[in-house]
């Protein structure tokens, strides 16, 4: 039997469902099937999105529009537009059978990757490898997989003529990991007829954690922290290499970085992470799982959230993160730097705007050399910061949690699904702020200690992808039921 527990909010309803016990047969795809999904994978990875001079979004989109026009979908529900002839995206409508009495389910999927440079791997980051279990290439985790399986999923629903009870919409969008032209957004506000939903699975977020291969807990996306870059910039007089100075823009800079590398914001916990690390405390056990029960006391217990924070994915848990990720300095190798300047890159915790975290970091470094200003993800720079705050977690849907936990318990069986904070940021928050209910789930399982998206060497294995793609394929009939 599932139970749900409901934490009363006043933002919001807050869920829990823990695992059935027993569970039917999942339908699983056929040899032929898993081929096609592969091609299309390997198709997409191989496809470099980037926002780049080298990436482009739409041969992609044009790419996957190709394959449903083929299939048989009609042109009338193939759009490919954008603002941009390099940023377009691709939003395909499955129609349902008659007319229905439901607004749509919307899969919300990013297209973009962020760049990767073949010196930093030991692949090339635009070639789809498959190698000891596991397919390399970016995008293989942030989200080319989730792209893949739901493309795949929409051509095997169409040819098997399933006929769903309300339309599925599968958008494929442009710049989520930054650029001009947010896809998302974009659609939201110029074409809200082609995406607008009873609700939203964006797959950007969420999945399955793994320790050691086992399955520990089923996470979806209830809120998010809210992404911010900001420019710190040191200007100095300059002068000759031959005549160093211990306050030339470089030592400033840096002595500013150094505060920030060994600095912590606030240990925090919000209803959506309390209840994650309730129900991780029940699948952990030892010193970690003790933690988890002493940190939800009041007051909670700071040792303990220490030695947790070790774990980065914990630590983003508990507290805004910022970090140095770029660095420009200097105008020649002979001469002192007359400016040096920063990205420092900040996931904010729910409750706290970009503009509050701006004015910490200023207080932070308490140089008044110093010039710490805002950078949207346009790349536009300015002196103060927006006062936005993260997404207010929706009410639990029984249409969306029902289906997504027994088809979970179905894969991973005994597997917990909670709400969880998103440590990141999403293309959710365009579609929360627009009135429509978001819920990140992926059905990818990862190890903690192989996160690599934006990294080195992305990758995921095989198994989790094939997993990934039966749940989608169950998942989508589900919902159009």
């Amino acid at each position: 039997m599932r139970h749900n527990l409901v934490l009363a909010s006043p933002a919001a309803a807050i869920f829990l469902f823990l695992p059935a016990l027993a569970q039917s047969p999942l339908p699983t795809a056929s040899s032929a099937e898993r081929t096609e999904a592969r091609e299309i994978f390997q198709q997409l990875i191989e496809i470099n999105t980037t926002d780049t001079p080298q990436g482009n979004v739409t041969t992609a989109t044009e790419a996957m529009q190709k394959r449903f026009l083929e299939a048989g979908f009609s042109a009338d529900d193939v759009h490919l537009i954008g603002p941009d002839p390099r940023k377009m995206n691709l939003v395909v409508r499955y129609r349902a059978a008659g007319s229905p009495t439901e607004k749509p389910v919307l899969f919300l999927c990013h297209i973009d990757v962020v760049q990767a440079l073949r010196s930093d791997w030991h692949t090339d980051p635009f070639q789809f490898v498959e190698k000891d279990g596991y397919f390399y290439g970016r995008g293989t985790q942030d989200m080319k997989e989730s792209d893949a399986a739901l493309v795949a999923t929409f051509l095997r629903l169409h040819r098997e003529g399933y006929k769903p009870q309300r339309d599925l919409i599968l958008a494929l969008t442009a710049d989520e990991e930054g650029g001009k032209f947010n896809g998302a957004n974009w659609l939201v506000q110029q074409h809200r007829d082609l995406v607008d939903a009873a609700f939203v699975i964006n797959p950007d977020s969420g999945g399955v954690e793994l320790d050691h291969g086992r399955a520990v807990v089923a996470d979806v996306e209830a809120t998010e922290k809210v992404y911010s870059d900001f420019q710190i910039t040191a200007v100095d007089r300059g002068g000759h290499s031959s005549l160093p100075r211990p306050d030339n823009a470089i030592y400033e800079l840096t002595a500013a970085l150094n505060k920030l590398a060994v600095y912590s914001f606030p240990f925090e916990l919000n209803e959506v992470t309390r209840t994650y690390f309730k129900n991780l405390a029940e699948r952990e056990t030892g010193q970690t799982a003790e933690d988890m029960q002493v940190i939800l006391q009041t007051p909670p217990d700071l040792a303990a959230a220490t030695r947790l924070s070790g774990e980065p994915s914990f630590n983003s848990n508990f507290r805004t993160t910022c970090v140095a990720t770029r660095l420009l300095a200097g105008h020649a190798n002979n001469a002192l730097p007359q400016t040096a300047q920063a990205n420092v890159n900040c996931r904010i915790f729910p409750g706290h705007s970009p503009e509050e975290i701006r004015k910490q970091l200023v207080g932070l470094f308490a140089d008044p050399k110093l010039i710490v200003k805002y950078v949207s993800d346009a790349g536009e720079v300015s002196d103060t910061a927006p006062e936005r705050k993260a997404m207010t977690p929706p009410p639990p849907i029984k249409a969306v949690f029902d289906p997504l936990t027994r088809i979970t318990q179905q894969i991973w069986p005994g597997t917990p699904v909670t709400p969880v904070m998103e440590n990141g940021a999403s293309d959710s928050i365009y579609f929360a702020q627009a009135g429509i209910p978001c819920y990140g789930y992926s059905a990818v399982a990862l190890e903690r200690d192989d996160e690599r998206a934006h990294g080195q060497d992305e990758r995921l294995p095989i198994d989790s992808y094939w997993k990934s793609l039966d749940f989608f394929y169950s998942f989508a009939k589900a919902l159009g039921e």
